[in-house]
């Protein structure tokens, strides 16, 4: 039988690899966590969100509307909205001081405004029934206090 010379090529290349082949090493597998939220180092937080925020492929179908009150307004909008909310102040410390009695205590009786009804009611056990109607939407509002 006679060999070629690919076939002495192989087989040295198959002896050789052999040769140099040691003795097999093992080490025990141990678990780092990357995610500082499972353990892992807190400085990765920022390099995994940002990869998370450059490979997301998804849009916000409500992107444009305002659900949550969170918009950027201009100096006039904010301007009347904090007007609005210190006459609304100004209306229901009028209101309240209507309500309390001389001794500081709520008396029951029955406000009425343009837009709402204010009635407040002894239920009993040093308890009143405050309940305020909206006259434009019928929206009620309840709630107890201590007399």
């Amino acid at each position: 039988m006679r060999m070629t010379s690919n076939t002495l090529r192989a087989a040295a290349l198959v002896l050789g690899c052999a040769a140099l082949a040691g003795p097999g090493a093992a080490t025990e597998l141990v678990y780092y966590p990357l995610n500082p939220s499972f353990g892992g180092n807190p400085l990765n937080g920022t390099v995994l969100l940002n990869s998370a925020i450059a490979t997301n492929r998804h849009t916000d179908p409500d992107a444009g509307r305002d659900d949550i009150g969170i918009e950027s307004k201009t100096p006039l909008q904010s301007f009347n909205d904090t007007l609005e909310r210190s006459i609304l102040s100004r209306l229901a410390a009028s209101v309240s001081s209507q309500i309390l009695g001389d001794d500081g205590k709520f008396h029951p009786g029955t406000i009425q405004t343009d837009s709402f009804t204010i009635t407040v009611t002894d239920i009993g056990n040093g308890l009143l029934k405050i309940t305020t109607i909206d006259k434009t939407t019928g929206a009620i509002t309840e709630f107890q206090v201590n007399s």
